[in-house]
């Protein structure tokens, strides 16, 4: 059984989520949780609110079968590029530069290991 949550438009670049999804793939569903929580980047506050997403989707998905987090992997974790919007910066003699604030999607995949 697995389920996913999709998160999308995120305030991050995706390099920098990318960083910490990288970090969580393959791992239990409760130590995911643990490395996220106290991960100083900023972009796994996301993260951890999608892996939260995902476990509860599962639960609701099958009500009848009891999950603990210990018996959950990931069992895929992908970011894809979101849209980008541009906004110029003052530059010297009467030039400007542009400045990308880039976004992201993030989508994770839970499963049960039965």
């Amino acid at each position: 059984m697995e389920s996913k949550a999709v998160h999308r438009y995120i305030g991050s670049s995706p390099r920098k989520m990318r960083l910490v999804i990288d970090m969580i793939k393959g791992m239990q569903v409760d130590k995911a949780l643990d490395a996220l929580h106290f991960s100083s980047k900023h972009a796994s506050k996301d993260a951890e609110k999608v892996l939260r997403s995902a476990v509860a989707n599962l639960m609701n998905k099958d009500e009848a079968t009891k999950y603990e987090p210990s018996d959950l992997f990931i069992k895929e974790a992908f970011v894809n590029q979101g849209p980008t919007i541009k906004r110029i910066s003052p530059a010297p003699m009467g030039r400007a530069y542009r400045i990308r604030k880039r976004s992201c999607h993030l989508t994770i995949i839970v499963a049960s290991k039965a």
